[in-house]
């Protein structure tokens, strides 16, 4: 079955597998494979693509970067994976051990998190607010721009600003 020129039964039996196994779990790796099909779909140039098979598996790369970026923003819940995928089990087959975190795991990271919201507090009010639009939000600096009445490089020092604080706040923690 092809449709724009790719051959689907290959993305479903070759390529897919090969996401598997970056991903280690079945419905990211269908997530990651179903949004590089929309990207391929959404291409402007697509009838010029000579090799569409080669163009996907860059774009399904991509995509793959950008989960593992977005992904890097969450901090697991488990504290030790090898033991879970030791047991050779599915996450819903998981014993509830293995899926609650830990006390500890919980107080050091509400600690850490109350850390963070001290040091987003003692930023200045526009560029606290900056930060929640940008970071928490997901708008882009534009809309930020726009939706503040601010010019946008206004909007990028305030961002660059909260950053700087925070990854100073972090090294001191970390030290």
């Amino acid at each position: 079955m092809y449709w724009y020129g790719l051959d689907l039964r290959w993305a479903y039996t070759n390529l897919l597998p090969g996401i598997y196994r970056h991903t280690h779990c079945v419905h990211t790796a269908n997530d990651v494979l179903h949004d590089a099909l929309l990207r391929f779909a959404l291409t402007k140039n697509r009838d010029n693509i000579e090799k569409p098979h080669a163009y996907l598996r860059t774009v399904v790369r991509n995509v793959l970067a950008d989960t593992y970026h977005e992904m890097s923003r969450f901090v697991p819940l488990i504290s030790d994976e090898t033991e879970i995928h030791g047991t050779g089990q599915g996450i819903e087959n998981m014993p509830e051990q293995y899926l609650a975190p830990s006390p500890e795991h919980l107080a050091d990271l509400q600690q850490r998190l109350q850390a963070l919201q001290r040091i987003i507090d003692c930023l200045p009010p526009r560029c606290r607010e900056v930060f929640r639009l940008f970071r928490i939000e997901g708008l882009g600096q534009q809309e930020i721009a726009d939706h503040l009445g601010i010019s946008l490089n206004m909007v990028e020092r305030h961002i660059m600003r909260a950053l700087i604080d925070l990854r100073a706040s972090r090294d001191l923690l970390l030290s």
